[in-house]
């Protein structure tokens, strides 16, 4: 299980990584497409409809075109006089109109001086198409007018214009030119910084990564030993030092456990009360470094003898065991308890102030039944209590058992001899 959570753990963090890298790329993608779609637009405002170009056109268009257009088809009398009056004036309004808009743009300091000849030559020209409206005005014949003379004034304002127009088609290519290397270089700029920045969000995730990971694992190893402290602590507070075996805090707590569920299966429950017989003495005569032998060596056999993992012992307080069997008859704690005296007198431990034997020996209170709602909790105890006083008034060294649980009548008693 703390393997698939550190397998979860360390998934989502490299998703994360993942999701990062990924982000950033689409910025840089984003950011690339959207500066490119700038450009576009500026190219296509800027360089693509070149105003000023239009606006030298139109002024090209109109003396080239309606003026001399209209000069020829008066001096045809293809018009009368009010009309190429009125168209004349009409002409020279649009060339001012468009000639101030072309002024009013932007210019460089290098060609401010061509601009103003050019505009010097459009006002001589216009000048001249003024005497010639004023002369018509007045009722002069056009026919009087010199051809020659007006086509020249014409060619020459068209040639001058045509001049203009060239230049600001140079301006402007030249000023694409130079846009097209500055977004270049913006592009390159840009692609470079945003290659450092998502390279160094990849360099610092990954750190990162390999930090939460290599916490995790740290976490999980101080987990570990923590969880091995706990059981140390846990193992201290429910066993007994001298013996090893459980104490009485666990005894309590397995003894509820045990009949609880016995209750709940309606299952066979042993319990046995166990005493060192005469230890008193024991331990006067031989002294307590003995007499902890002693104990250690009555646990021994407990543990050799009990060895299910649903049998327990117990260390209940001096010199005084406790056992609980689960699913052991009244035969099979019987004989249990038996072989448990036999195996403790057998080990032939010196016991000279014993009334009963030569050697350590000890008795038995054992209550067997079958549990059931009605079993109270405290029963098992007292009577356990009441069979061992009925082994030790039996002259010890051996067991009582019963499997009455509600009245004091012994069922079975035996005693075991030297």
């Amino acid at each position: 299980m703390q393997f698939i959570e550190a397998l979860k753990l360390r998934s989502k963090l490299l998703f994360l990584f993942m999701l990062i890298t990924i982000g950033l790329i689409l910025v840089g993608v984003m950011g690339y497409l959207n500066i490119n779609s700038m450009k576009k637009n500026l190219d296509s405002l800027y360089f693509g409809s070149l105003v000023p170009v239009i606006e030298l056109n139109e002024i090209l268009q109109i003396y080239h075109g309606n003026i001399v257009s209209t000069i020829y088809k008066a001096k045809n009398l293809e018009i009368s006089s009010s009309q190429t009056s009125l168209q004349i004036e009409n002409a020279l309004m649009k060339i001012n109109y468009q000639w101030k808009n072309y002024e009013s743009h932007f210019k460089r300091d290098e060609e401010l001086q061509y601009v103003q000849y050019t505009a010097s030559e459009i006002k001589a020209t216009n000048d001249y198409l003024q005497e010639i409206l004023q002369g018509i005005v007045r009722g002069n014949n056009l026919k009087n007018i010199s051809m020659l003379n007006f086509e020249k004034k014409i060619e020459h304002i068209h040639s001058t214009l045509k001049k203009l127009i060239n230049y600001e088609v140079e301006i402007a290519k030249y000023e694409r030119k130079n846009f097209l290397n500055i977004y270049d270089s913006i592009i390159q700029n840009v692609g470079i910084i945003l290659s450092l920045i998502i390279f160094g969000v990849l360099i610092i995730s990954y750190y990162v990564f390999k930090s939460i990971q290599n916490d995790h694992t740290k976490l999980e190893i101080t987990t570990k030993k923590l969880k091995r402290a706990n059981r140390k602590l846990e193992n201290v507070s429910y066993t007994d030092a001298l013996t090893s075996l459980h104490n009485r805090r666990y005894f309590n707590f397995i003894y509820d456990r045990e009949l609880k569920r016995a209750k709940r299966t309606k299952s066979y429950i042993t319990f046995m009360m166990l005493d060192i017989d005469f230890f008193k003495q024991y331990n006067d005569t031989y002294g307590h470094i003995e007499g902890d032998f002693a104990l250690r060596s009555v646990a021994k056999v407990l543990k050799d003898s009990l060895k299910r993992p649903s049998d327990h012992v117990f260390r209940l307080g001096g010199e005084e065991f406790g056992v609980i069997l689960i699913d052991t008859d009244e035969s099979n704690s019987a004989r249990l308890a038996r072989e448990i005296c036999d195996a403790v007198r057998l080990r032939e431990i010196k016991h000279e102030s014993s009334n009963v034997h030569e050697f350590l020996t000890i008795s038995i209170g054992v209550v067997c039944c079958i549990a059931d709602e009605a079993l109270n909790e405290e029963v098992l105890i007292s009577r356990a209590d009441e069979m061992l006083y009925k082994a030790k008034e039996g002259g010890r060294n051996g067991y009582s058992i019963t499997t009455n649980v509600s009245e004091t009548t012994i069922k079975h008693t035996e005693e075991i001899g030297a």
